[in-house]
């Protein structure tokens, strides 16, 4: 879905109707199996495909009933932030869309396939486009005016404005973070979160909180080496 609103927004306006965007679907799905092939897997079986391409074609119909992308023109889709925080926190990221107005206020806009959440769990939704908002404030200097999740599965908007001292509280708070992140990685000390997710843990067997016991702490992954091919080469030792 989001590979076929990127390439919606690549056509000239006039041309992005609605038959337009649901045309996007297949070809959209080929240039995603050529970054990942294994992707595949995902629709493995008689008319799987179809009926996959069929669900994306309703998300395609619900987003016009959200937004009409003929009326305006993003700045940018599918674009990388990256910027180092003044303390040294890295934050790096792909924003699903950017928005100018034309008097200069930023939207940032993020798709989501699923549902919106309930009253409670907002603020949770809202903390990547925060995430994202903070970087824009260090990157241009500017608050964005809104942050917009657009939820196709229920047809909602769930829009918020923030404002550059609640950002700033933000920063510190991924500063926290940043640091507890590091401290475990130098301690090797990461204690279980257990949940309902627990039942389709591959890792189970290994995990303090099903009594497993988990192998030697490997250590941080050495320069071009990923945390996942340390602890498999740790897990297989």
């Amino acid at each position: 879905m989001h590979a076929v609103l990127e390439d919606l927004y690549a056509l000239p306006a006039a041309e992005r109707e609605p038959e337009r965007a649901m045309e996007l679907a297949g070809p959209a799905w080929e240039r995603v199996l050529t970054a990942e092939p294994a992707a595949a897997q995902l629709v493995d079986g008689d008319g799987a495909l179809e009926r996959f391409l069929d669900e994306v074609r309703a998300l395609v119909r619900t987003y016009y009933r959200l937004e009409d992308p003929r009326r305006f023109e993003p700045e940018s889709c599918e674009t990388r932030l990256e910027v180092d925080l003044a303390d040294g926190v890295p934050l790096r990221g792909f924003v699903d869309r950017i928005d100018v107005a034309p008097t200069g206020e930023l939207r940032v806009v993020d798709y989501k396939t699923g549902r919106a959440p309930g009253p409670t769990r907002e603020m949770r939704a809202l903390f990547q486009l925060k995430f994202y908002a903070l970087m824009l404030l260090r990157l241009r200097s500017v608050v964005p005016a809104q942050l917009r999740l657009v939820y196709l599965a229920d047809a909602q908007l769930l829009t918020y404005a923030p404002d550059e001292q609640e950002l700033v509280r933000f920063e510190r708070t991924l500063t926290a973070l940043w640091e507890a992140i590091s401290v475990a990685a130098e301690t090797g000390d990461f204690p279980p979160n257990p949940g309902w997710l627990c039942d389709y843990c591959a890792y189970k067997k290994l995990c303090p909180a099903f009594e497993g016991a988990p192998p030697p702490y490997p250590g941080r992954p050495a320069d071009g080496e990923s945390a996942a091919e340390t602890f498999a080469e740790s897990v297989s030792d």
